[in-house]
């Protein structure tokens, strides 16, 4: 963070999509992608890292353990229908087996969907308010951070109950 404020950069993830359309030319036909996105290949470059930092934490740093979670997620977990991960998430969420049903897809539509618009009108996305935006003492940052945490609970709470 010191070194990304010291070079007068912002740390954020969501920015990168808008990068990569710009890159490959919607700028010619959507105003919010045409902009100089060459100034922006400094972040693209940080996605490519954490990808890779990701790919070597989950082949070589892992020791195949699963992730330990309280007693009192899994009997909620469970009272949705959701067993225990077996690894790192349920597999009922997060497998190609759910993908391809008809719940899976249109939760990761519309999750997908409610991801991108809140990161784009929100200003950025969960990381990069509540890293970047907060540590510059932001308040729009500290507005959308409680917004997220707010949305989180209410998904948990609410929606989550509904879904499953």
């Amino acid at each position: 963070m010191v070194l990304l404020l010291f070079f007068g950069k912002s740390f954020g993830v969501s920015a990168n999509l808008r990068t990569i359309c710009s890159a490959c030319g919607a700028g010619k036909t959507v105003k919010f992608f045409d902009f100089d996105w060459r100034s922006q290949t400094w972040n693209l470059l940080f996605l490519v890292g954490a990808v890779i930092g990701g790919v070597i934490s989950s082949q070589f740093l892992s020791n195949g353990e699963v992730v330990q979670i309280s007693q009192a997620t899994i009997q909620d977990l469970s009272q949705m229908g959701i067993s225990a991960p077996n690894g790192i998430q349920p597999e009922e969420l997060f497998s190609l087996e759910a993908l391809f049903t008809v719940k899976g897809f249109l939760i990761l539509l519309l999750g997908g969907f409610a991801i991108g618009f809140g990161a784009r009108y929100a200003g950025g996305c969960t990381s990069g308010h509540a890293i970047s935006g907060l540590s510059n003492l932001q308040w729009p940052s500290l507005v959308a951070v409680i917004g997220f945490f707010i949305g989180g609970l209410i998904t948990t709470w609410v929606l989550m109950p509904l879904i499953f």
